[in-house]
């Protein structure tokens, strides 16, 4: 079978290839043999190759925070999935055309819905969710508001926050990225700048803004904290900016402004089965009633994983680049 793997660190489409490895052993009790239909490249992806993420895997080393697939065999004593079961693998190291995974890292998924979409299910929907629903209580008419708006999770939370009555104000870094935010339900979007706080207020008034989500960091994360209402929460997921987060004291102090960090490993990991699948159900059922979609722009055999790679890093993409490990999925 193929699987994408890294010798070293470094430019992901420089230093990951396709290569051929021995087929997964027999299963052992607990385990469960999956065909990997689909998986998305995402950015953590690229910083794990990197070696600049927070966990450095020893080498060589297989990649892939998400991906789909559909069962094709159970070990002993597993008995919430079986052999045809499509399923949201909770592992890592996904980047492969079959894997053993055990049977607690297996999701099963009760919903028709496009597998590329569900192949994005497991990071960026959950991310979303989480920070809209976990740092503050939103009622119907409040604001939020997010920076890096046209990111994956941006466009999530812009549709998981629409459904709940919760009204989006969502920055970004370029005017032509205005027009397609609004077409997906954002009810504000701005560019960024240092007179964020004065057009935000300008628009809003002095409605209710307590949460803001910031992917950027650096000075992003004050000008964030400057638009919310007092007692306002900032929610850090990301670094884009590369510097640390700066909030003047003056709202931490005087306005008790909050800045706290969200990991979704950290809330999976305390989450019972139960919770998780619960939480991944509601998900799945968003993006089958269509309430929930991330743009595609391009789909790759796992052959070409270096070509695929080095699309992903390009700027300026219009969607996300997946992979289809073993050929074409069905129309």
């Amino acid at each position: 079978m193929k699987v994408v793997q890294f010798d070293t660190f470094g430019i992901a489409h420089k230093v990951a290839r396709s290569v051929d490895c021995p087929e997964p052993e027999p299963l052992c009790a607990g385990e469960v043999l999956v065909e990997v239909e689909a998986f998305p490249i995402n950015p953590v992806d690229l910083l794990t190759i990197a070696g600049s993420y927070a966990v450095r895997p020893p080498l060589p080393a297989v990649p892939g925070s998400e991906a789909l697939g559909r069962v094709i065999g159970v070990g002993d004593g597993v008995s919430h999935v079986c052999a045809g079961d499509r399923i949201l693998m909770m592992s890592r190291e996904n980047w492969v055309q079959y894997k053993i995974i055990k049977a607690s890292e297996a999701i099963r998924l009760d919903v028709d819905a496009d597998p590329l979409q569900l192949a994005m299910l497991k990071i960026n929907p959950p991310t979303a969710f989480l920070m809209m629903t976990r740092f503050q209580e939103l009622s119907q008419g409040d604001w939020l508001i997010q920076n890096a708006a046209n990111s994956a999770v941006g466009t999530c939370l812009i549709s998981l926050a629409r459904a709940q009555g919760v009204r989006t104000v969502n920055v970004v870094r370029r005017a032509d990225l205005m027009a397609p935010l609004m077409e997906r339900g954002a009810d504000l979007v701005l560019v960024d700048g240092p007179d964020l706080h004065e057009r935000v207020r300008a628009a809003i008034g002095s409605d209710r803004l307590a949460l803001g989500i910031d992917a950027v960091a650096g000075d992003a994360t004050g000008r964030l904290a400057q638009c919310l209402s007092d007692g306002g929460v900032v929610v850090n997921y990301g670094m884009l900016s590369e510097m640390p987060c700066a909030v003047d004291p003056h709202q931490i102090v005087f306005r008790g402004i909050t800045l706290t960090g969200f990991w979704l490993v950290k809330f999976l990991t305390a989450m019972s089965a139960e919770e998780k699948a619960s939480l991944y159900g509601e998900l799945a059922s968003r993006i089958a009633d269509g309430a929930l979609n991330t743009d595609v722009e391009a789909v790759y055999p796992i052959e070409d994983i270096a070509r695929a790679l080095q699309h992903a890093a390009r700027p300026g993409r219009g969607g996300k680049i997946m992979v289809t490990p073993n050929g074409p999925l069905p129309g």
